[in-house]
């Protein structure tokens, strides 16, 4: 049988990232390469190569699937995005077309869900605030061991159930925490068989030791987390959001963690981003930034390069694809309303339950 016509659509960066050598080695095996890779741009010079092309191996910066560009790739049966969200790649004209879609979201969750689950760890332990406290007294201090809290029987609250919290959830389980949730979308069966405690959004904020964020950037979850949420934390908590900065009103975060120098921040993502040179989140102790490190980086890249050769190798021998994607999977806001604003009666699509529903998280 002959190899499926293939071409590689992705930005210049983002393809030595995420397709080294041993990728691309092992996707010549798998299919015909038409040409070196290209961007969308170069690949608008190309129609030749755009009408042979059955298959599209993509990843940051790929092309948008729009019924323009499919009209170029009249082949096109199958898409591998080496990369997380498909929010704004995928069009309906994808799903008229029959077109096979595989994501590597869930490659992408695993060094978010370690950054979380390490992040997790320190912050139970009061690592952050103890170690600011030895720094200044430049002293140590035998008793600090005594308010280290630590995580045994501690309580974690996880805002959203999707890949990565999911993920997470395989880590935390040997800690002996208790784990409460918040997902609108998540049943009381799918609950117990992973282990957590559902609670409304203000029980979370009120009960956990540490929360943690995992919602998808949408309009209706704009702005979701406020300073009432965040000021009724309990004494000593630890706040991480690695979603999206969008999530969370800043000015207001501000206010709280100049308010309760108790509280810890630990911020991946912001909003804006960057922020301005003169934001006072730079200033507060008790507020730690990271620069969007939490998800793929470096060589951990090529972990999303090698689920999608996976994933060809899994197509063109015929076999279900792990990571495949499915329009009734993708997040539909526009006929899911959502009410966040009452905790514990919120309808909406944000948790996921297994591999490729993770497209927009």
């Amino acid at each position: 049988m002959s190899k499926p016509a293939a071409l590689m659509i992705l930005s210049e960066s983002a393809c030595p990232m995420i397709y080294g050598p041993d990728e691309r080695r092992d996707l010549d095996e798998l299919v015909t390469l038409l040409d070196a890779p290209h961007t969308p741009q170069s690949i608008l010079g190309r129609p030749d190569l755009l009408s042979q092309a059955e298959l599209i191996v993509s990843g940051w910066g790929g092309p948008t699937l729009t019924e323009a560009f499919l009209e170029t790739v009249p082949k096109l049966k199958g898409f591998f995005y080496a990369a997380g969200s498909l929010a704004g790649i995928l069009t309906d004209a994808v799903w008229e077309r029959r077109i096979t879609v595989t994501s590597a979201a869930y490659a992408n969750a695993v060094p978010v869900a370690e950054y979380t689950f390490a992040t997790i760890i320190f912050s139970l332990k009061h690592g952050w605030r103890l170690s600011r406290e030895l720094k200044q007294r430049r002293v140590f201090d035998p008793t600090a061991r005594d308010v280290a809290p630590g995580c045994y029987k501690r309580v974690v609250g996880l805002v959203s159930l999707g890949a990565i919290a999911r993920k997470l959830l395989e880590m935390l389980r040997p800690l002996d925490l208790d784990i409460i949730a918040y997902d609108p979308h998540l049943s009381d069966e799918e609950a117990r068989r992973l282990g957590v405690r559902k609670v409304d959004l203000v029980e979370l904020f009120r009960k956990a030791d540490v929360v943690s964020i995992h919602t998808p950037e949408l309009p209706e979850t704009f702005g979701m987390i406020d300073a009432r949420l965040l000021s009724s934390m309990k004494f000593g908590a630890a706040f991480i959001n690695t979603a999206r900065g969008k999530l969370v009103r800043t000015e207001e975060l501000i206010a709280v963690a100049a308010a309760r120098a108790d509280l810890q921040f630990v911020l991946d993502v912001v909003d804006p981003e960057p922020l301005p040179f003169n934001s006072l989140l730079y200033e507060l102790d008790n507020v730690m930034l990271t620069p969007h490190i939490a998800g793929s980086a470096g060589q951990e890249c090529r972990r999303m390069g090698r689920y999608m050769v996976e994933e060809v190798q899994r197509y063109t021998a015929g076999l279900p694809l792990k990571y495949a994607v499915e329009p009734q999977l993708i997040w539909n806001t526009s006929h899911r309303p959502m009410s966040w604003r009452t905790p514990g009666k919120v309808s909406s699509p944000w948790s996921v339950a297994g591999p490729g529903i993770s497209a927009l998280v």
